[in-house]
């Protein structure tokens, strides 16, 4: 097992010379605009994933995936020569698809925003449809009913009269 750093290094060296290489060394006409965006090592340094991006339709894709596909050979010998490493990992190409969630999230935020902006328009000049405050609050003193007073105050009396004969 190596150290997961020198994973990482090494994953970050890959990417590099795989984007440069395909770039200048690779003439294949089926290639398209391809973007490596990103490259992985396992941690014993024997397999490397690079992720890439096409520009274009799913017919460019896949003509750019069976390009690199093609040159997967070419692109790990000139991995070996520009990194040094006694044992030169296997390259594997996987089509990312990180930047398309990306806009379709992108997307789905900016149908949100626009909705909120419609609601808060909506709200501007709306008002309650009852009170502005739709929680019970206890009656006040002055809202009493007079009768029902009347009648808690004669069993207040009834209560301390009892009280009071059986001391």
């Amino acid at each position: 097992m190596a150290d997961p750093a020198r994973a990482r290094k090494l994953a970050v060296r890959i990417r590099q010379i795989v984007s440069a290489a395909i770039e200048m060394q690779i003439k294949d006409p089926r290639l398209g605009m391809v973007t490596v965006t990103d490259a992985r090592v396992t941690n014993d340094l024997r397999e490397a994933t690079v992720f890439y991006t096409v520009y274009g339709d799913d017919n460019q894709a896949a003509d750019s995936a069976r390009a690199l596909a093609s040159a997967t050979g070419v692109l790990r010998s000139t991995v070996g020569r520009q990194t040094g490493v006694k044992f030169v990992p296997s390259l594997t190409f996987v089509a990312d698809h990180v930047p398309d969630t990306a806009r379709e999230l992108d997307a789905a935020l900016e149908r949100v925003r626009h909705a909120d902006a419609e609601l808060a328009r909506a709200r501007e000049g709306a008002s309650y449809a009852g009170e502005p405050d739709p929680y019970r609050r206890p009656a006040e003193d002055d809202d009493e009913d007079p009768d029902l007073a009347a009648t808690a105050d004669d069993t207040a009396d009834e209560g301390s009269v009892r009280h009071g004969s059986h001391a």
